[in-house]
């Protein structure tokens, strides 16, 4: 009941807040009101900030908006001096350590006394306007997202590629002039965008700088996703951090560094999930790093993925062996993009594979639970249209790619593969690493196939791939876990 008191009470203001300010509750208010005699005079608003904020979000509403023509510019400081100035057209911002909204200043959140600026740019004499002032601190949304709400609500299969870099890192591209030059973030999320992408991960080498420009960005890219990421570059092996925006030390050495399972765990304390990428690359001068030999053991439960296709290179023994184990690792791939002016029958071309993934919406959220779940496959061809699906059924349940299913002894599963636009193409099923029972032949652009499988009430993976004449994979499933 006081969410709607608290709903209905924010509607007396004009310019509504959004949905996820109205429902969470603010760490501080300020409020007050201004009149006529406030005209074309600026006024702080002191606040207090306490040690261990690492990102302050603001909302600021105010009434007598729009009709009588009242018009509030606002600002910050922090204890130091100046921290941004938004004038009238933000209602909204977030500063944290590496990204802000434009307009304002990432970096430290210092402790102490800050000041909120409201500058009276327009009031009438006959108005006595309201104002509020929600500060939030910590925010586990702005946290992880560059967005507030979900870019869409609609539970369906999001195309997207989760391993990319850019001017920020070791991206580069032509200049208009030629030249080979860093390439611009901006770049990337368009060529995504004209690519078909719901979603990108830009995860440059270690560094967060990306993220204050992926911030400016989202608003005018409103319908593709931008999570953030980053590769965790080492000696022993690279990983993508997915959903987080805080600096994470990702030094890690056998002499006065840090392990990976260090890096890791503080990954997931901050709620994002990490990804082992291109494990089975070779490591040398050509590619520092770039295969999985870390020189103590890691606990690999503590990761969520497996990059098994690496631009168009399909490497999935090393994912099989993290299954044998009995691990539940799902399979994900990346361009590993560093030019976004590839065209698409290059190889390292952004898009190329897709990583398809079933989710109830496109937020940062929605994405990588999906990923979490293990409803994903993998579109290695980069298409628009490509389709997997698959569904086991016993006598007592029903699952698909990356759930479990118990089946006894002699338990009878009927499996269902739905397919599009792979004509010709034929579909295979492996229980384990190995390929079991003929391949399914593809005649259809939309066809329902059906094999069955007997369980022997052991633990096994279940899993499809979609193979064209020349025997190359088109698309990967992840598996139905049997047992696990």
């Amino acid at each position: 009941m006081m969410k709607y008191i608290r709903y209905a009470f924010l509607l007396i203001f004009t310019c509504s807040l959004p949905l996820w300010a109205q429902l969470e509750k603010p760490d501080l208010v300020l409020e007050g009101t201004v009149t006529v005699a406030q005209n074309h005079t600026h006024f702080y608003i002191p606040f207090t900030v306490p040690s261990g904020v690492h990102r302050i979000s603001v909302d600021f509403s105010y009434d007598h908006r729009r009709e009588e023509k009242t018009v509030f510019n606002i600002g910050i400081h922090d204890p130091a001096g100046f921290r941004g100035q938004s004038g009238s057209n933000k209602d909204h911002f977030t500063i944290g350590p590496g990204d802000a909204t434009p307009s304002y200043i990432p970096g430290s959140i210092p402790p102490g006394q800050w000041k909120f600026l409201i500058s009276v740019s327009n009031i009438r004499p006959e108005i006595t306007s309201k104002y509020r002032v929600e500060i939030r601190f910590n925010s586990p949304l702005e946290d992880a997202s560059f967005t507030l709400d979900p870019l869409e609500i609609n539970l369906r299969w999001y195309r997207g590629d989760l391993h990319m870099h850019t001017a920020h890192s070791d991206g580069f591209c032509g200049s208009q002039n030629e030249k080979h030059v860093p390439c611009p973030l901006f770049l990337t999320a368009q060529t995504a965008t004209n690519r078909g992408l719901d979603f990108i991960a830009i995860s440059d080498h270690n560094s967060i700088a990306h993220y204050a420009e992926m911030r400016e960005l989202q608003p005018y890219f409103d319908k593709l996703l931008l999570i953030p990421g980053r590769e965790m570059t080492t000696f022993y092996g690279h990983f993508n951090a997915f959903g987080v925006t805080q600096y994470i030390d990702y030094l890690v050495a056998e002499k006065n560094g840090r392990t990976i399972d260090e890096v890791v765990h503080d990954i997931q304390s901050m709620g994002g999930i990490a990804s082992i990428n291109h494990p089975m690359s070779p490591t040398g001068e050509a590619c520092r790093g770039c295969g999985w030999t870390p020189p103590a053991p890691v606990d690999m439960s503590k990761f969520t993925g497996i990059e098994v296709v690496n631009s168009g290179r399909v490497m999935d023994a090393f994912w099989d062996q993290q299954l044998a184990k009995g691990l539940r690792l799902t399979a994900i791939g990346g361009s590993d993009n560093h030019d976004a002016t590839k065209a698409e029958d290059q190889r390292g071309a952004l898009a190329h594979p897709t990583t398809v993934v079933q989710a109830k919406e496109l937020s940062v959220a929605g994405i990588l639970d999906g990923v979490r779940a293990g409803h994903v496959f993998i579109d290695v061809t980069g298409s628009r249209n490509k389709l997997l699906e698959v569904e086991a059924i016993t006598s007592a349940a029903t699952a698909h790619m990356g759930d479990t299913l118990a089946a006894r002894s002699g338990d009878d599963l009927r499996l269902h593969v739905h397919v599009v636009a792979c004509a010709q193409d034929q579909v295979h099923m492996l229980v384990d690493e190995k390929t079991t029972g003929e391949p399914l032949p593809v005649r259809d652009d939309d066809q329902a196939l059906d094999t069955r499988w007997m369980s022997d009430g052991a633990r096994h993976w279940v899993r499809f791939v979609v193979l064209d004449a020349a025997g190359n994979t088109v698309l990967l499933g992840n598996p139905i876990y049997v047992n696990f």
